[in-house]
């Protein structure tokens, strides 16, 4: 795609001379004809007479529009006649619309009367542009008219959008339908709307001044997009670059800080109930193999440890500092661990940003960039890395070794996350408290447990993300390797005001998270349980190679269930049943059950039909995934459904049949040994639920499509 970069720029330089904030019609249309956007054939007319010249030299109908600096709402000033059918009557329309701009703001600059081709039929369409703090330069796409102001039907992606992104956005409105023609009407050239998208995403990147764009309405039919109307705000006023240290340095500081070799604890402690006495408790009980050292201006020994006055007066070196001290206090010691060149500082103290003590919070985040210290917190509760031993928090101990990775931005959630794991025996490799992300956020977490072997899977809690555009490129990265999953609190407006009183966060508009994220390919979780349920089940699934789907059930009622909680969740049912499958299927069902999809075998079944069903459906190479709906009987008990799920499903991966398998049971409390034993060998299985084992299945479909193993 070509562009002409100095056109605009020449443009924009007029704008900031002018000391204005935004760009004339024809302004806006001299841009786009410069990154080749499609808008109508018009000029600017100085007379009724010019207008009438101008307006027949491109033919009739025309639109005639008020071009004034000083007047942005050109409809509300009655400033738009549209239809105007001859020279007499673009004549006229030109002193009406003179009268009304001065009606309407006598001083207004008026600078003459757009006459533009008016564009007949096609579907109206948006494209815009907007700047978020967090997430930087989006653009935007939705339909035009009433429907993207009541419906708010708008969809996001990070500018710049590749084609890919842009078709995808087509395919993410609610009334994308429209877009392929309904009723008779003809559908729109989705080419020349991605390539729309695509240029003003590029535009809007290449000059950052540009703070808004509106193409509203664009025309769209199956021949092309016109943009009839540009509407561009700019802000010549840089805003600050974002500090982002590099990688390799994130990653250096990152490993010492979650696997060092010595730990500091700054306000040790030999009091019980203090914080500084729970976590050297955690660290010496939890196993920690590396030095221990306690920090205390007057006690020479703590918990039979040595203690220092100053982690200066330490002759090791130190990798990690713990702080358990008021918060008035911790910006002296904070340079003292800089000056000892420590890593990292776990800040567990709360009294900063979360209660309105920004600048209390600045002055840390200052000395931490100064000495090259990376802060976590400050207000958490500290954090687990389960290979090295390490519980640096005043939480309780964990130990339950896995290869999930968690972090929240709350205790509260960390704690659920401890409790979580330990009931649904999940081992997890690190659990990290965020605060309120001084420095170390999300971005620097998927840094370290990228490179970080023993985790597989990655799930964050966040109620904002300070740098979303750095997360969003670094996200896009990981997860094609290990999923991401993460659950954006402050979807509403009230948990929104919640988040913002709690960690000093603000939660941003939920729409642009939830898109951006999907660009991103990380799965986001609706729930907290939803989020543990992920973070339990996804790693264990093995990829699907396809994206049919077999439900075969004991229970009519489940089979119907599970069927719509695959419609919820993207998944796609193996339908019609190729007719020598359900042929195969019908063999071992009774005459009775039904075959079809779900495969729905009756609930009075002996073990075998579970089996041979089962066995059917991973031999099958047609079938990809498989759904099963467990009903609780004395003729199958659970646990003996449980056993030969568990040993069909091995006999299949022996001959190299691997498939993701998950399972509903509904019964008596029997069954929720049954659904645990299935968990422990491999099968994502649920007691009294239909819907979670689905989406744990439509979540690992998703990864696997965003990351192109699909």
């Amino acid at each position: 795609m070509s562009y002409d970069k100095s056109k605009v720029r020449k443009v924009l330089d007029a704008v900031k001379a002018a000391g204005r904030d935004s760009l004339t019609a024809p302004e806006g249309r001299e841009v786009c004809e410069a990154y080749g956007i499609s808008v109508p054939k018009e000029g600017v007319a100085g007379s009724a007479a010019e207008a009438s010249k101008l307006a027949s030299s491109m033919g009739f109908p025309v639109v005639m529009k008020i071009v004034s600096p000083d007047i942005l709402h050109k409809t509300e000033a009655g400033g738009v006649l549209v239809g105007l059918k001859n020279a007499d009557e673009a004549a006229t329309a030109y002193d009406t619309i003179l009268a009304n701009a001065k009606k309407y703001k006598a001083d207004a600059n008026i600078l003459g009367v757009q006459v533009q081709q008016m564009i007949k039929g096609g579907q109206e369409v948006i494209v815009g542009a907007i700047s978020d703090d967090s997430f930087g330069k989006l653009v935007a796409f939705g339909l035009g008219g009433v429907l993207v102001e009541v419906l708010k039907d708008v969809t996001f992606r990070l500018a710049p959008a590749t084609t890919q992104d842009a078709l995808s956005m087509l395919d993410g409105i609610q009334a994308a339908e429209i877009l392929k023609g309904v009723r008779g009407a003809e559908g729109v050239s989705r080419e020349a709307l991605a390539d729309t998208i695509v240029r003003v995403s590029q535009l809007v990147t290449d000059f950052p001044e540009i703070s808004e764009l509106d193409l509203n309405p664009i025309f769209a039919s199956k021949t092309g997009a016109i943009a009839a109307d540009v509407r561009i705000i700019v802000n010549f006023t840089p805003k600050p670059a974002r500090h982002r240290p590099d990688e390799k340095d994130v990653v250096a500081s990152m490993n010492r800080i979650m696997k060092p070799k010595a730990v500091a604890v700054v306000g040790a402690s030999s009091e019980a109930g203090k914080i500084g006495n729970s976590v050297m408790k955690n660290l010496i009980n939890g196993g920690y193999q590396g030095k221990i050292i306690p920090i205390h201006p007057k006690e020479a020994e703590i918990l039979g440890y040595k203690a220092y006055k100053s982690v200066k007066d330490v002759p090791e070196d130190i990798d990690v500092a713990v702080f358990a001290i008021p918060a008035k206090l911790v910006a002296g010691a904070l340079k003292e661990c800089g000056e000892k060149k420590i890593a990292g500082a776990i800040l567990i103290p709360s009294g900063f940003g979360e209660t309105g003590n920004i600048e209390g919070q600045e002055e840390l985040q200052k000395i931490g960039r100064e000495y090259n210290i990376r802060l976590m917190g400050p207000n958490i509760y500290g954090f687990y890395y389960t290979p090295s031993n390490l519980c640096a928090t005043f939480c309780t101990a964990y130990d339950y070794k896995g290869s999930t990775a968690l972090s929240s931005q709350s205790g509260g959630i960390g704690m659920a996350i401890i409790g979580y794991s330990r009931s649904a025996k999940m081992g997890v490799s690190a659990i990290v408290g965020l605060g309120n992300k001084s420095d170390i956020d999300e971005d620097d977490l998927l840094l370290f447990f990228e490179q970080d072997d023993n985790t597989k899977v990655i799930a964050q809690h966040a109620e904002d993300l300070k740098d979303g555009r750095a997360f969003a490129e670094v996200a896009k990265r990981v997860s094609k390797k290990k999923p991401v999953i993460m659950l954006k609190a402050g979807r509403t407006a009230m948990g929104a005001a919640a988040a913002a009183s709690h960690t000093g966060a603000v939660a941003g508009t939920d729409k642009i998270y939830d898109d951006v994220l999907r660009q991103s390919g990380v799965i986001r979780a609706k729930s907290l349980r939803q989020m543990l349920d992920f973070a339990r089940g996804v790693p264990i699934l093995p990829t699907p190679k396809g994206e049919n789907v077999v439900i075969i059930t004991g229970a009519g009622g489940s089979g119907v269930l599970l069927s719509d909680a695959c419609v919820d969740n993207g998944l796609k049912l193996l339908k019609p049943m190729p007719e020598d499958l359900d042929a195969a299927f019908r063999k071992f069902i009774p005459p009775f059950g039904a075959a079809g999809n779900p495969v729905d075998i009756t609930g009075g079944e002996p073990p075998i039909t579970y089996i041979n069903t089962v066995r059917l459906g991973l031999e099958d190479d047609r079938v990809h995934a498989l759904i099963l709906g467990y009903w609780h009987t004395i003729v199958t008990p659970p646990m003996v459904f449980a056993k030969n799920m568990v040993q069909v499903v091995n006999e299949m991966k022996e001959k190299g049949k691997i498939k993701p398998v998950v399972a509903s049971l509904a019964g008596d409390v029997e069954v929720e040994e049954a659904a645990q034993y299935l968990y422990e060998n491999g099968i994502p299985a649920y007691a009294y639920s239909t819907e979670i084992p689905v989406e744990i299945l439509g979540a690992k479909y998703q990864w696997a499509r965003a990351a192109g193993l699909l």
